[in-house]
C-alpha cells in the first residue's frame, strides 16, 4: 500500500511538471514567435485594369502616388482618424491615381471609395493579419479585373513607420 502511493505521487508530480513545461513553453512561443495583429484595421487595396504586363506596371506607379499622398496627407494616429482622412480624401485619391494613368498614356480612369470586404490572411514583414472582412479604401483601376496590390494604412503597416504588436506574457517576462 506504502509503494502505491509513492508511485502515486511520483505520477502525480511527473503530471504536473510536464503541464507546467507546456504551459509556460508554449507562452513563450505563442508570444514572441506569433505577432498577429487583430486589432481594427484600414487596407489599401489597388486593383489593375487587367492582368497584362502593362495594366501590372501602371498598377505600381498608381499605389506609389498614392501612398506618397496618404504617407503625406493622412493622419494614422488611430483607427477613427485614419477612416476619416480617407474618407474625405476620396475624391483627391481618384485624381491622383487617375492623373498616374494619363501620365503613362492610359486612357482609363480610377475610382477610390471606402468598402467593407473580406481578405484572407496577409503578412506585413513580422505582423500577420488574419482573414476576415475589414473596413478597406479600394481603388478601382479601369475595369479593376487584374491582379491587385495591398497593404494597411491603420495601423501604418507599409508606411515606413514601425508598427510593433506586443503581448503582454511577453513583456511579463523580458
Amino acid at each position: 500500500m506504502k509503494t502505491v502511493k509513492l508511485y502515486f505521487k511520483k505520477a502525480i508530480c511527473v503530471l504536473l511538471s510536464v503541464a507546467i513545461f507546456f504551459c509556460v513553453s508554449s507562452i513563450f512561443c505563442g508570444c514572441n514567435d506569433n505577432n498577429i495583429y487583430d486589432g481594427e484595421l484600414l487596407r489599401l487595396h489597388v486593383r489593375a485594369n487587367s492582368n497584362s504586363d502593362c495594366d501590372q506596371a501602371v498598377k505600381l506607379k498608381v499605389r506609389d502616388k498614392v501612398n506618397e499622398y496618404i504617407s503625406a496627407n493622412i493622419d494614422k494616429t488611430t483607427f477613427d482618424e485614419a477612416y476619416a482622412a480617407i474618407g474625405e480624401a476620396l475624391g483627391d485619391l481618384s485624381r491622383i491615381a487617375t492623373q498616374a494613368l494619363r501620365a503613362e498614356g492610359f486612357s482609363y480612369g480610377a475610382c477610390a471609395r471606402l468598402s467593407y470586404e473580406y481578405f484572407p490572411t496577409r503578412t506585413y514583414g513580422d505582423v500577420t493579419v488574419p482573414e476576415g472582412y475589414y473596413d478597406a479604401v479600394i481603388i478601382e483601376l479601369g475595369e479593376a479585373k487584374g491582379d491587385n496590390w495591398w497593404c494597411v494604412i491603420y495601423p501604418p503597416l507599409c508606411y515606413g513607420e514601425k508598427f510593433e504588436y506586443k503581448s503582454f506574457f511577453a513583456e511579463l517576462f523580458k
